[in-house]
């Protein structure tokens, strides 16, 4: 039996509903979940990602982590989206106003990949490999 069943990954967002609106035009779906202190989407089988306000985790922090307010804009995180055609999504994600941190460049480890920062800072890479040998 694997200990592990489902990965959900939580951003800490400054506005969700400013986060989930550009999410959902980002991954071309509406969330599965989306109640005032949590928004999630299904990625894949057994993958989701959560947008979670930063007042809303700062209470369940209390005093024992900083505020994550302190942190905005701050990169803290780095999803790696390995996709099927890296220039549409590039175009999608300036369309929605993303941070353009890096153009579409072929990586020494092997992929295609651009990167860009969300509204709060997140790190969003889309990559491609570059030698779809190497993956057979």
């Amino acid at each position: 039996m694997k200990p592990f069943q489902i990965l959900e990954i939580i951003l800490y967002v400054n506005n969700q509903d400013e986060s989930t609106a550009f999410y959902s035009k980002l991954f071309k779906r509406n969330p599965d979940l989306n109640v005032p202190g949590m928004t999630s989407f299904t990625l894949f089988e057994n993958c989701k990602l959560g947008l979670m306000p930063n007042i809303g985790i700062a209470k369940i922090f209390k005093d024992k982590m900083p505020h994550p307010d302190s942190g905005k804009g701050i990169p803290r995180c780095e999803m790696y989206f390995h996709v099927n055609d890296i220039q549409q999504e590039f175009d999608s994600a300036l369309a929605l106003g993303a941070t353009l941190i890096s153009p579409i460049e072929d990586r020494d480890w092997g992929d295609r990949v651009c990167y860009f920062a969300d509204l709060d800072g997140h790190i969003i890479a889309f990559a491609e490999r570059i030698n779809r040998q190497a993956d057979i």
